[in-house]
């Protein structure tokens, strides 16, 4: 359920309610009785950024540093590189490339 904030025009009370949305908004200024009790604008609790969860939450994980260490020797064997990448190695997903989504 969302919280709303409200207002009173007459004494200048302010209150946040938390209420369902099908539930009328409320007119009765509960510290002075007036019926001047209004909802009021506010900002969001939150802020969306970035371009999704999984770019930020596996950046820098276990598995980024586990395929970094791997390819290391491989190419320093000079060409073992794609050998491995044939034989179904990990990819440089989060998951590896053995799940679902890919």
């Amino acid at each position: 359920m969302p919280i709303y904030a409200y207002r009173c025009s007459a004494c200048g009370h302010a209150k946040d309610v938390l209420q369902k949305l099908s539930d009328a908004p409320l007119t009765t200024c509960p510290a002075c009785g007036a019926e001047s009790f209004s909802k009021q604008i506010t900002a969001a609790g939150f802020q969306l950024k970035g371009s999704g969860w999984y770019a930020t939450d596996f950046k820098g994980g276990a598995t980024a540093g586990a395929a970094g260490a791997a390819a290391a020797p491989a190419e320093a064997a000079g060409g073992e590189a794609p050998k491995a990448e044939a034989a179904g190695s990990t990819s440089s997903t989060p998951c590896g490339g053995s799940c679902a989504c890919h």
